[in-house]
């Protein structure tokens, strides 16, 4: 398959730990077209709680606090960087204290509401100026981008995706064993798919992709394909064909 631009919008839901991340940056990167994480937007704004010195728990503190905060994402694969109130912090929320408390700030309802508004803008924008966008996230098949062209659910075994996730904290300078975080991991799974606002479930029409035993090439060959066969790949100039 000749590999251009992409034509409408791509949707990657999955619980943590599955690759979500890296395989929506390498695959928009492969693509030339945009890329969000909505994720970073919930961790930031639990880091926005956080400063605040607000209990992630108390919903009404919690909703006051996020609307408030200036909350911001860029979209290019290549650096894929998170703002709030106007400072750089794609790797503090990253941190252990963000990711203990991110669960319990993404599901108050006013907080996913103002968060979903503002995904959806940017997915719009970038299918008019850029052609198209890879989303990832946990609702975004099932609740922001319903009528995206492709939804993948992407999963992968409790065990498989603690051992990713915890390789992935060491190299980024976080140190935690295999078993803390499975324990994290089954944690987040539980509070993300039990919430009332928009809970992590796969949507009706995406593809499930297992991981467990698949590369990182592996899922995004198998995604190529998928978008291929879907006709959202449109060449690039002077391929010659459009696919």
């Amino acid at each position: 398959m000749k590999q251009g631009e992409l034509r409408g919008v791509v949707a990657l839901d999955g619980p943590s730990g599955t690759g979500k991340s890296t395989v929506a940056r390498r695959l928009a990167s492969t693509l030339a077209t945009r890329y969000l994480d909505t994720g970073a937007m919930y961790r930031a704004a639990t880091l926005a709680v956080l400063r605040a010195g607000v209990d992630p728990t108390d919903r009404v503190r919690v909703a006051e606090v996020v609307s408030a905060a200036e909350i911001a994402v860029a979209t290019d694969p290549a650096a894929p960087t998170t703002t709030l109130d106007g400072a750089t912090v794609s790797a503090e929320i990253r941190g252990h204290e963000v990711t203990a408390a991110v669960s319990a700030v993404s599901a108050v309802p006013e907080v996913r509401a103002q968060l979903v508004a503002e995904q959806r803008r940017i997915i719009a924008d970038a299918v008019l100026h850029a052609g198209g966008i890879v989303v990832e996230g946990r609702d975004i098949g099932s609740t922001v981008a319903p009528d995206a062209g492709l939804k993948i659910y992407l999963t992968a075994s409790e065990c498989v995706r603690a051992e990713r996730r915890a390789r992935q904290d060491g190299a980024d300078g976080r140190l935690s064993t295999v078993e803390e975080t499975l324990a994290d991991v089954q944690r987040r799974d539980t509070y993300d798919s039990t919430r009332t606002a928009s809970p992590l479930r796969r949507a009706q029409d995406a593809v499930t992709v297992d991981s467990t035993d698949l590369d990182l090439a592996g899922v995004q060959a198998a995604l190529l394909a998928m978008i291929a066969q879907r006709g959202l790949c449109r060449a690039r100039a002077g391929s010659g064909s459009e696919h």
